[in-house]
């Protein structure tokens, strides 16, 4: 009885052609992930239309392909399992969402007091007054806050001529006392940077119309961030 024993050879295809996997992934996620989620903040509400969505997850589909060498009609679910990295849209949101997160803790820490040992000493309080003087630098804040967000501006005038303007955003859930308090601060840094040709000790009024601020400044026991700060720097300057 003769038998015919037949052989059979499984073939296995390895793909080596090009960059490997390895250096692929090292370089979506050092270089093109960082420009696809930049700024992702300011426009991350434009994904919520479907049509943004899918043009967004096409460049990373595209990279996908080429790190898994992945069949074009291979899902973009399947490529980011096999190259084991987060759906572009979901790593926005969450990006997002960490930025937000970030901002609302700091937004926490300017109404925090400040410690016992950072406070400033009783002899170096600045004077706070409320009738308008002749001084070479006159400075006009607003703080503000509507539909549109929360701002600050800052107008700095010498001799009556106008130096410089300038303008903060501030978070969205900040007081209008806050970005007050906060345009306050800057003008007093920018003082510092105003260039005056004689050698005379320069001296600046600062103009608010914020009536909380005025009584928090004069207020010894007020000990909050952003009123400290304005002390502090009124002394440095």
């Amino acid at each position: 009885m003769i038998t015919h024993t037949h052989t059979h050879t499984h073939a296995h295809t390895y793909i080596h052609w090009g960059l490997s996997h390895k250096a692929l992934h090292t370089i979506y996620k050092g270089a093109i992930l960082p420009l696809m989620t930049s700024g992702v903040p300011v426009w991350i509400e434009a994904l919520g239309k479907d049509c943004n969505r899918k043009i967004y997850s096409r460049v990373q589909r595209l990279r996908n392909i080429k790190i898994a060498k992945a069949y074009r009609t291979t899902s973009n679910e399947a490529l980011c399992t096999l190259t084991g990295l987060t759906p572009i849209v979901i790593q926005a949101e969450e990006e997002a969402r960490i930025f937000n997160i970030m901002r609302e803790n700091l937004q926490t820490e300017i109404d925090k007091d400040v410690q016992l040992k950072d406070w400033l000493h009783p002899a170096d309080l600045v004077r706070i007054t409320e009738l308008p003087e002749d001084e070479e630098i006159q400075i006009y804040i607003d703080g503000s806050k509507n539909d549109k967000g929360v701002g600050a501006g800052i107008a700095i005038f010498i001799k009556g001529k106008l130096e410089e303007q300038l303008k903060y955003k501030l978070h969205n859930n900040c007081s209008n006392n806050q970005a007050e308090q906060m345009a306050i601060v800057k003008a007093i840094e920018a003082i510092g940077n105003i260039h005056i040709r004689d050698s005379r000790l320069r001296t600046a009024t600062i103009y608010t119309d914020s009536r909380v601020t005025i009584q928090s400044l004069k207020n010894h026991r007020n000990y909050k961030n952003l009123i400290e700060e304005i002390r502090k720097k009124s002394n440095r300057t």
